[in-house]
């Protein structure tokens, strides 16, 4: 587990970084892949390792700091949120109900505005949503784990790049 130390380290502060207000608006697209990039800088500088970085080890930093910062981010938006009892899930629910209910998209669209006022209300009342919960990892899983592995394979391509201009 030390060798992922790196990645625990950058998935940290990417879930920082992810819950300051404006930054959050582009956490999954910058901070993540910027986070694996700065992932395999940090596991390269401390290793002392002047090899060239393999697509495997790239692919693989670039998913655990995804996890990380996913892990991380849904527990200090729990923490957040527990204390608050809001977020901004409740916050624009009136207006994304009223935008799905426009978009007239079939039959399973008052079963799912129901299960959101559901949880709006669960957020209010206790200040957890279990379901609230489960959806915002899974979501935040999938998106960190594709722009982290993007991110890790840029930073491969970097680190390579530098490494094949200092052998020249």
């Amino acid at each position: 587990m030390r060798k992922y130390n790196s990645t625990l380290v950058a998935g940290f502060g990417a879930a920082v970084l992810s819950i300051v207000p404006i930054l959050k608006n582009f956490s999954f697209i910058l901070i993540v892949p910027l986070a694996a990039v700065i992932s395999l800088y940090l596991d390269k500088n401390v290793n002392k390792n002047y090899n060239k970085i393999k697509i495997s080890k790239a692919i693989l930093f670039g998913f655990m700091t995804g996890l990380f910062a996913t892990l991380f981010f849904v527990t200090f938006d729990l923490f957040i949120t527990f204390l608050t009892k809001t977020n901004d899930f409740v916050q624009t629910l009136p207006e994304a109900q009223k935008t799905i209910k426009e978009m007239k998209l079939g039959k399973y669209v008052e079963e799912s505005i129901e299960l959101m006022l559901q949880m709006a209300d669960e957020i209010r009342e206790k200040g957890f949503s279990l379901l609230y919960i489960a959806l915002m990892f899974l979501s935040n899983f999938i998106t960190n784990s594709i722009f982290g592995i993007i991110g890790g394979l840029l930073g491969m391509i970097s680190i390579n790049r530098k490494i094949q201009e200092t052998e020249k």
